[in-house]
């Protein structure tokens, strides 16, 4: 009978030998880091995995480049780290978020992986070092400028190729529907009350703004984003990197990724402050909250279908209700609301980290990575869900938008201008307790002549400015 095999195996780091499972690509540190925290079970994201990977394979290059590595430690460094950037080893980063704040377990976590995976690919057995996860894999580099390299790197990506075609899609849907809709006539609203009219076009077209200028928001952040701090090692000065290293690097950075990064005007601002990152989820933030008006008044425009405002008629997609049968919600706008809720929650984290900068390095990197790199993927997600799940498929409902028009007291407003303040306030008053429209008292009172009557309260005449009444008394 075979012998089982053993579960553990032996590794050793600057404290001694740790057991770590016989399967596990990482080592000693990792295995501490994932003993010491065992706190959420939250996990740094695949995109964060990935800017790692890209930076320890540039890093390995340029190290051979510099005559700082051997060929015979180049190769396999830089085919395990590619293996890392395709997401092979992803279930070995299994430290928790919340640990050291500078991310140094994670950012050993990704050395001793490939220095592992390295080992076995030039023939030798994990955990016996031949490839040194910290001489080897971290040369010229530190904890203190690989992990917000990473979160830069790693946002940065997600933003352009994720977060900024979403929130052009719901643009386009949103601008779409504003041409749509430019000929339907409807009720403006103030404090939830009726207003003067307007196009349900107009409506729209201020929606796909906010969405254009949230676009504009988050493209001006490329520039703080894309600076790195790799280079200033462990407090900013350099101290064991070659002084061509973080200019190589981000220049084989950039390469790989398509977007120009650059190495930080001053290290010290790059490791003792997180500025740039809590730009960015600032900016995440108006977008959130402007996601979030946007669906919250497509609920209300949609409410009903009979007995609420009734103006849109929104995608019908699952049954509302466990109870009431018939009854549908408006569950795209709902999960939209509920996520740009988490961004801005998320944002506080991140904005509670920036301040977290203590001298010479901040320690709130783990979490402000997650936070941030969430509020991308989540707010990406859901606006592109939004656009091609609600707002492709909105309807307006132009008999009840005319309807309303008809129905409300502010029709009055005008007629105020030329029969005054006065005697429009009596107008509308009377239309409320009779139930009769404006247009049918001010009919019946004959205070203008039929067709000026008609040109006032003409809802698209309303809509258009320039076009606006005569003198009080004309």
């Amino acid at each position: 009978m075979a012998s089982a095999q053993p579960q553990f195996r032996i590794e050793k780091d600057s404290m001694g030998e740790v057991r770590v499972p016989q399967d596990a690509y990482y080592g000693a540190q990792t295995q501490r880091a994932i003993d010491n925290f065992p706190i959420s079970q939250r996990r740094f994201p695949r995109e964060f995995i990935r800017a790692l990977g890209l930076i320890k394979q540039a890093a390995a290059r340029v190290n051979r480049e510099l005559g700082l590595l051997e060929e015979r430690l180049t190769d396999p460094i830089v085919r395990a780290a590619q293996e890392v950037v395709d997401g092979r080893f992803d279930a070995d980063f299994a430290i928790d978020i919340y640990q050291t704040g500078s991310g140094t377990s994670t950012n050993m976590n990704a050395n001793e992986v490939i220095a592992n995976r390295a080992i076995e690919l030039a023939g030798g057995t994990r955990g016996s070092r031949m490839i040194h996860p910290n001489d080897h894999v971290n040369l010229c580099q530190s904890s203190n400028d690989v992990i917000p390299t990473a979160i830069h790197v790693a946002a940065l990506e997600r933003i352009e190729k994720h977060l900024l075609p979403a929130l052009r899609q719901l643009h386009w849907a949103l601008a779409a529907k504003a041409k749509e809709f430019d000929d339907v006539m409807k009720i403006g609203r103030t404090h939830l009350m009726d207003a003067t009219p307007i196009r349900l076009g107009q409506e729209f077209s201020g929606y796909a703004r906010q969405v254009e200028l949230g676009i504009q928001r988050i493209e001006r952040t490329r520039a703080s984003m894309a600076e790195l701090a790799l280079g200033g090692t462990a407090v900013g000065t350099g101290l064991n990197a070659h002084p061509e290293f973080a200019k190589r690097v981000i220049a084989k950075l950039s390469e790989v990724t398509g977007i120009e990064f650059r190495e930080a005007e001053n290290h010290f601002e790059a490791q003792g402050a997180q500025d740039a990152v809590v730009e960015a989820s600032g900016a995440l933030r108006t977008v959130a909250v402007s996601l979030m008006k946007i669906a919250n008044d497509i609920r209300w425009l949609g409410s009903g279908p009979r007995c609420g405002i009734g103006e849109l008629r929104l995608p019908e997609l699952q049954p509302g209700s466990s109870i009431m049968p018939g009854k549908v919600n408006p569950v795209i706008p709902e999960s939209v609301i509920q996520v740009c809720a988490q961004v801005l929650g998320n944002d506080t984290v991140v904005t509670l980290g920036g301040q977290w900068g203590v001298l010479e390095l901040n320690t709130m990197l783990p979490v402000m990575a997650s936070n941030l790199l969430e509020s991308i993927h989540i707010l990406g997600t859901a606006a592109a869900n939004f656009a091609e799940r609600c707002i492709a498929g909105i309807q307006a409902d132009r008999q009840r938008c005319t309807e309303l028009i008809e129905q409300s007291q502010a029709m009055c407003t005008a007629l105020a201008p030329e029969i005054g303040y006065d005697a429009a306030a009596q107008i509308a008053k009377e239309s409320f307790a009779s139930g009769k429209t404006v247009r049918q008292i001010a009919t019946e009172r004959r205070v203008l002549p039929e067709d000026r009557l008609n040109e006032l309260l003409d809802p698209r005449r309303m809509t258009e400015p320039g076009l606006t009444a005569g003198p009080v008394g004309g």
